[in-house]
């Protein structure tokens, strides 16, 4: 592997702590590896709170966290100026340590590019790492359009125009940045998001969770409002009270609207069928996944989702688990033979095809062997590695 020790790359992210977002780590200690000295500043939480620590050869800054907008303009104009303050102040800290040569910035927000902007006069290029679709983000999350929604178009196009190059999660993405950001085909790469198949391992896990149930199905990710959390509690309950009592769902994560949905289970008097674990690290990740028999997906079919690659479908799948989702664009790209697909949006229809794997163990077996085998032969991190690396050369080549 070629090394590059002259280079120093700062990476910005707002919305997850590092290591936490696995992505942003995932590409951090790569660069790390290929001989890049890499910078990451992202904000504090979920027990990562040191304001400045060593790891695997990547130098972390982090600042506090702000709270998730939730009410409109005020509420993020508040979130993401506190952002950009941190991201100018710790900027200042890493250039007086050594002068970066790039910023890469992950959105949300399509904010970074005002940094780069700072910098650029100095010779420092910017990298879009492509995380969400604003725009579509934005009205998912609140079902509307309108003024904000305008103002997320106009950043996005501000940030593709600032990008020297971009990086895109998945094939859908590199078309937006190809169409709507104007960006040369040449200067944007596919880069997907995926684990590191010698460290997802298929195994035992924790039978404790199981709970004594014949079936155990698993939901792993954020607990959000786009995530179709509704969905999935009421295809369980159409499952529990219609087609297979024997059946617990382990719930996996943290978000907004996980106080909700445990209502809603209760309500629904599904609280037996239930165990919400929290957020889960590591090994105790791995040992939960590794207990379930079916990966579910409930992200409703909608702009934002439908061209979205999502992690927990790549993890199911690595750690050899057969996936129920609704019928997605990029879904299908992911899972392939190893998911089934119910109706967009139809919980009734989702929790057919629950039943329908719970009932067949041969095919709950041979899809997980697919899954797996479609992310070791084409998906795995071994594969967006080379394409993270190609999109550096490129940077540092104009």
């Amino acid at each position: 592997m070629t090394t590059h020790t002259d280079r120093h790359i700062l990476i910005v992210v707002e919305n997850l702590p590092v290591p936490l977002d696995r992505r942003v780590w995932l590409e951090a200690t790569t660069l790390a590896r290929a001989g890049y000295e890499v910078s990451v500043i992202s904000p504090m939480g979920r027990g990562w709170d040191a304001t400045y620590e060593v790891i695997e050869g990547v130098h972390i800054y982090r600042y506090t966290l702000p709270v998730e907008a939730h009410s409109g303009v005020l509420a993020y104009a508040q979130e993401y100026g506190h952002a950009i303050w941190q991201w100018y102040r710790l900027a200042k800290k890493v250039w007086k340590r050594r002068r970066f040569d790039a910023i890469q910035g992950c959105n949300p927000p399509d904010l970074v590019f005002l940094l780069a902007l700072l910098y650029r006069h100095r010779g420092v290029k910017y990298m879009f790492d492509h995380h969400d679709v604003s725009p579509e983000l934005f009205e998912a999350k609140f079902g509307k359009r309108g003024v904000i929604h305008c103002l997320m178009c106009v950043l996005e196009r501000i940030t593709f125009r600032v990008a020297d190059v971009s990086m895109a999660t998945n094939d859908s993405f590199r078309t937006i940045a190809m169409t709507r950001g104007k960006m040369d085909p040449s200067d944007v790469f596919t880069v997907r998001s995926a684990p590191k198949t010698e460290q997802f391992l298929p195994a035992t896990g924790d039978v404790t969770y199981r709970k004594g149930a014949e079936t155990l199905v698993g939901y792993v990710g954020v607990i959000g409002q786009q995530e179709g959390m509704d969905l999935l509690v009421r295809a369980a309950d159409h499952l529990v009270n219609a087609l297979h009592k024997d059946v617990h769902f382990l719930i996996i994560g943290f978000g907004p609207a996980r106080r909700d949905m445990m209502q809603d289970v209760t309500d629904r008097g599904l609280t037996k069928h239930f165990t919400f674990t929290g957020a889960l690290y590591g090994p105790d990740l791995l040992d939960a996944l590794n207990a379930i028999d079916i990966g579910v997906a409930s992200d409703p079919k909608n702009t934002m989702n439908d061209i979205s690659t999502m992690n927990k479908v790549m993890e199911y799948m690595t750690l050899q688990k057969p996936v129920v989702q609704f019928d997605l664009t990029e879904g299908r790209v992911s899972a392939g033979p190893a998911s089934l697909y119910a109706k967009p949006n139809d919980p009734i229809d989702f929790a057919i095809k629950i039943g329908t794997l719970i009932d067949d163990p041969a095919l709950r077996r041979d899809m997980g062997k697919a899954g797996r085998n479609r992310v070791l032969d084409r998906l795995s991190w071994a594969h967006s590695e080379q394409s993270l690396l190609a999109a550096y050369a490129r940077l540092f080549e104009k």
